[in-house]
């Protein structure tokens, strides 16, 4: 077990992060039928396309600031218990509208969840508003305007989350400049259904200090070394990575040869109750089948922290802690 190893997590969707028992929770007080999206504590999907389609179904379920705020207390209250000193969101405000509750609304309801969190757990929590890749550029330059304006203090950076087979982030280019000129940190979805080319393509158009997932970068051995000497940061996700089927199996996963490689990587659990895991479970998966030792997942904690979009005063103290 590693419950005893300080963890940090750069890649968690927080609508994507709802145990199921919140979900359940939420469809009885919309008086919403999800019996066809749950079994036990998974839902229900069976391939990518329909993973998308039972997350915005348990998405739109959260409706109002307050369910927000604890969608956000929960989760960061569940990965605190497993020796999390640090995490940041992915935030939708396009999924907010879908449900009916303003951008801002949103964003409030997230920020007093993680407030709550910290004077409860001593975790701290960030928020990283995205965009999605297949909605339009259009709506992407407006998520990109609201980020820029730096709606709550827990905002500090801005992505792009969705179905990467859709388009280039050329298309987007405009929302990444709006948001990188405001200050806030940018990392963006690459190299998890598509391939190395779609990591190619999103440090050619929107220079990320992150990218999510990214872990096919692993079939271009020459972009697996430009990451390494560049210190692009991947936010890994194993247990996602399987459950998709990205690679058959835990043995087959690039983690530890783009680690061995000089690759900056970190460990996450994407949209945790969807894939079976935890930022706990992940940090095991790593012990268990990278062979990674202690020593190690500590120095990817750091790398986390390193990596995180925070102020100097924080990464300090997160630091500190290690």
């Amino acid at each position: 077990m590693t419950r005893h190893i300080p963890k940090a997590e750069l890649h968690c969707h927080i609508e994507g992060a709802a145990p199921t028992e919140l979900v359940r929770q939420q469809a009885r007080k919309y008086s919403v039928d999800i019996d066809h999206l749950i079994d036990g504590k998974r839902f229900v999907w069976d391939d990518f396309t329909s993973f998308l389609a039972a997350y915005d179904a348990a998405a739109a379920l959260f409706k109002t600031e307050e369910d927000y705020a604890l969608l956000a207390e929960s989760y960061l209250a569940s990965i605190a218990s497993e020796g999390a000193l640090y995490s940041e969101i992915f935030i939708s405000p396009d999924h907010a509208r879908l449900a009916g509750l303003s951008p801002q609304a949103y964003v409030n309801g997230l920020g007093e969840g993680i407030e709550r969190a910290r004077d409860k757990y001593g975790i701290e929590g960030r928020q990283i508003i995205t965009c999605v890749r297949h909605f339009d550029k259009d709506a992407a330059i407006d998520v990109a305007r609201f980020a820029a304006a730096r709606p709550h203090r827990t905002v500090t950076g801005f992505g792009m989350g969705g179905d990467e087979r859709i388009g280039s982030h050329a298309d987007f280019s405009d929302a990444f400049d709006i948001a990188r000129d405001a200050g806030l940190g940018i990392t963006t979805h690459a190299g998890e259904i598509a391939g190395a080319e779609s990591v190619r393509d999103a440090l050619e158009h929107v220079r990320p200090a992150r990218i999510g997932h990214g872990v096919r970068a692993i079939e271009d051995m020459s972009l697996v070394e430009h990451l390494a000497n560049e210190g692009i940061v991947l936010e890994v996700c194993p247990g996602s990575n399987v459950s998709l089927s990205v690679y058959e199996s835990f043995g087959a996963h690039p983690f530890r040869t783009l680690m061995d490689a000089g690759v900056k990587v970190t460990l996450n659990s994407d949209d945790p109750p969807f894939f079976d895991t935890s930022l706990g479970k992940e940090y095991a998966i790593a012990q268990a089948e990278f062979g990674l030792s202690d020593e190690e997942l500590v120095e990817t904690t750091r790398t986390a922290i390193n990596a995180a979009f925070v102020d100097e005063d924080t990464r300090t103290s997160l630091l500190a802690k290690l």
